[in-house]
């Protein structure tokens, strides 16, 4: 089996490893020399950078460049793929993105997990990389992200509404949890996050949405939970932001 130590002394063009991890694990801030690709083929992670929080569903992965400290949490059980790229030929990719995970991509990740170390780069293994590289370039980003504000006044905000997106506080509770006026809290807000707090907050809640129903959560325990008075009310809401409503969105 490998281990992480094998992705320092390799040079191949992709390293791949699995984890297993219970409901609850939380990998405390860190980062890592290489490029690293997060895919859980089962479970649901959420990904927090010091700039951005992201939820990754089932078929979507997360793109973290080298150096990008991350912190990874587990909802429940999660399966992990973790993919390790040199930097050297991705230098264009510099920010984090979330990205679909077709079926043809994750048949290739988990193919790639059982390669030995020092596979052949000139043979079957080698194209085989070659092709997952090239459909992950393909692959589309999804909207599963919030930007973090670098304001500790507006980081507390953040991280109490992350925590409980059912919250029903008003902005004029959150300002004066943010020890702010309230023209000066929208004002700093929208700055920092480039939207505004209902806004920011909605995004937050289907992130939230997303992550439960994923869990095997029920539309109604969902609609409760991300703070929506009745499930017509959720699925309207849902449907604006992707299109099909919550019944239909795991299958789609």
């Amino acid at each position: 089996m490998k281990h992480s130590v094998d992705i320092l002394i390799n040079d191949r063009p992709v390293m791949a490893l699995q984890d297993e991890y219970s409901a609850g694990f939380i990998d405390p801030m860190h980062s890592h020399d290489h490029i690293q690709i997060l895919y859980a083929s089962a479970g649901v992670m959420s990904v927090r950078t010091p700039e951005t929080s992201f939820v990754i569903p089932p078929q979507r992965a997360v793109w973290l460049p080298a150096g990008t400290r991350h912190e990874v949490a587990c909802r429940g059980p999660v399966s992990l793929r973790t993919l390790y790229l040199p930097c050297a030929g991705h230098e264009h990719e510099q920010q984090c993105r979330v990205f679909e995970v077709s079926n043809l991509v994750k048949s290739l990740i988990l193919e790639v997990v059982d390669f030995p170390g020092l596979y052949d780069v000139d043979g079957r293994e080698g194209r085989i990389i070659a092709l997952l590289l090239d459909e992950i370039g393909r692959m589309p980003n999804a909207p599963y992200q919030v930007s973090m504000p670098s304001n500790p006044r507006l980081l507390r905000v953040c991280n109490a509404i992350i925590a409980d997106p059912s919250d029903p506080r008003d902005i004029d509770d959150w300002a004066a949890l943010a020890a702010m006026g309230r023209r000066t809290f929208t004002r700093s807000f929208k700055q920092e996050t480039g939207m505004g707090l209902a806004v920011w907050r909605q995004q937050v809640r289907l992130m939230e949405a997303l992550s439960l129903l994923a869990a095997g959560a029920s539309i109604t325990q969902v609609t409760y939970d991300v703070g929506y008075d009745s499930p017509s009310g959720f699925a309207a809401m849902f449907r604006r932001a992707f299109g099909v409503p919550p019944s239909q969105y795991l299958k789609h």
